[in-house]
């Protein structure tokens, strides 16, 4: 099977999709590289189409009029982004920048909504994809706006510890000046929270590991 199409096939919005209809999305798809920090849009800029990560992270953020920047998603390999102006044409409601090196595939707004005209399959898996993300940005803002950062990192970890199923140690994914973004608070607060748990036992920091010493009172931050 072709790389590309073998990415498609093991990506959130296309597994599962016989391969005649992977050859099609593969048809329309475009590789496009960024470096570290290049923008891949910007708020407010038209919605000709969609991305998918295929090697490298990005950030989606919105920066406030006092130019304080709140990572609302980060996404890696196999994961879409900048898919909602696909339903309703409207411009890109955030910024996109290259956390680092990275690859994507482009499809364009018009040729993936004729393949979905054709496809009902793929509107259906771009609906699950669209229902995962929402109940994940539910649970971000019930934890920025009800929990305190310590509650805000504990979730975070919690987030890990089932993404990368290990209860005894995660790896950040991003720097830790990214994920004071990400939890809505200063580095110097997180560093300090990062302490303070090591402080208390239920955690230990070593870079971008953090083992889990103490699962359960964890949850309870």
């Amino acid at each position: 099977m072709d790389k590309k199409i073998d990415l498609l096939a093991t990506s959130l919005l296309f597994s599962g999709l016989p391969d005649t209809q992977l050859e099609k999305i593969n048809a329309i798809a475009v590789s496009k590289r960024y470096q570290k920090g290049d923008a891949i849009f910007f708020e407010g800029e038209p919605g000709i189409g969609f991305f998918m990560v295929t090697r490298g992270k990005i950030k989606i953020f919105k920066t406030s009029f006092d130019g304080r920047e709140q990572i609302l998603h980060i996404f890696g390999p196999g994961e879409p982004f900048g898919e909602v102006p696909v339903f309703h044409g409207n411009p890109f409601p955030a910024n996109a920048v290259a956390l680092s090196d990275c690859e994507t595939l482009f499809f364009p707004r018009s040729e993936f909504v004729d393949l979905i005209t054709a496809h009902p399959s793929l509107a259906l898996n771009m609906l699950a994809v669209l229902a995962l993300r929402l109940r994940r940005f539910a649970t971000q803002v019930e934890n920025l706006s009800l929990k305190e950062v310590p509650g805000r990192l504990a979730s975070y970890l919690q987030y890990l510890m089932d993404e990368q199923q290990s209860q005894v140690q995660v790896v950040l994914d991003i720097p830790k000046g990214q994920l004071a973004s990400l939890l809505g608070t200063s580095s110097e607060t997180l560093s300090r929270i990062f302490s303070k748990m090591s402080e208390e036992g239920l955690i230990r920091v070593e870079g971008k590991t953090i083992h889990i010493l103490d699962s359960e009172r964890l949850k309870d931050r």
